[in-house]
């Protein structure tokens, strides 16, 4: 018959496999996204907890952006970074968006002076007139009132031997004396204890910090400075402990701030 010397017709079907099917390779680049996030995340955590508090500050800083608020910085990106060659103590130092005399109570000029004692202390412009095992008890900030310079307890390192000055402490007084003394700013002196261990029937943490707040009152003349710059004496007892334990000895400190205007 003509039907059956004919070839069989075959119609072969390609199949096409999509990327995401169970081959697909779509699935691994997003893992790889995972473990490279996952890996910045744990450097992270570990650069954090090797290194410093002011190594911290440092890097903060550099990846900060800069805004000039002084007519010594230029803004230039050059080897001056913007910044005038005269010295950072008579200087509106660069920072990020700045403290400036609209935002607070003091002057400019007097902004520049608490930054110029900060840069002492904590050796920001070169060598600090503090050392490093002095540092460690050493924090310095700006606040509403004026520029506070810290000093705390570390383990095994109190500031107070039955709240009278340790030598630790008179070592830090005599430290900082340069700048303190040669200021005109009237003076606040605030004492902080630790919480006790075990509940007083007369608690001793007013009492404690207030004999504190009154020895290092009593100690200043010793290191220059004049009695009647002394504004303010306050003992805040364990109301406002600066670490979460409130028995931990960071919370014994004192603090002697700069008041602002001479207030």
């Amino acid at each position: 018959m003509p039907g059956e010397n004919a070839r069989p017709i075959i119609i072969k079907k390609i199949k096409k496999v999509s990327g995401g099917g169970h081959h697909g390779g779509a699935w691994k680049v997003a893992y790889a996204d995972f473990v490279t996030a996952m890996m910045a995340f744990f450097m992270l955590m570990w650069l954090l907890n090797a290194t410093t508090e002011k190594q911290r500050k440092g890097l903060a800083d550099y990846f900060s952006p800069t805004v000039a608020i002084s007519r010594a910085s230029g803004g230039g990106d050059g080897a001056m970074g913007g910044t005038s060659m005269m010295a950072d103590a008579a200087l509106v130092q660069v920072g990020r968006g700045g403290i400036t005399s609209s935002a607070t109570h003091g002057t400019t000029l007097e902004e520049a002076e608490f930054r110029a004692v900060e840069a002492a202390l904590l050796g920001k412009g070169g060598d600090s007139l503090l050392d490093e095992e002095q540092l460690r008890h050493v924090t310095v900030r700006l606040s509403d009132e004026g520029l506070v310079i810290e000093f705390f307890d570390l383990p095994d390192r109190p500031l107070f031997e039955d709240n009278r000055p340790s030598p630790l402490l008179r070592g830090l007084l005599a430290s900082v004396a340069p700048e303190v003394a040669n200021r005109r700013n009237a003076l606040a002196i605030d004492a902080h204890t630790a919480a006790e261990p075990v509940v007083t029937r007369e608690p001793r943490a007013w009492s404690r910090s207030a004999a504190r707040a009154d020895a290092m009152r009593l100690i200043l003349p010793e290191i220059g400075v004049a009695d009647r710059r002394i504004a303010r004496l306050t003992g805040h007892a364990d109301r406002r402990p600066a670490a979460a334990n409130p028995l931990s000895p960071r919370n014994n400190r004192v603090e002697l701030t700069l008041l602002r205007g001479g207030r």
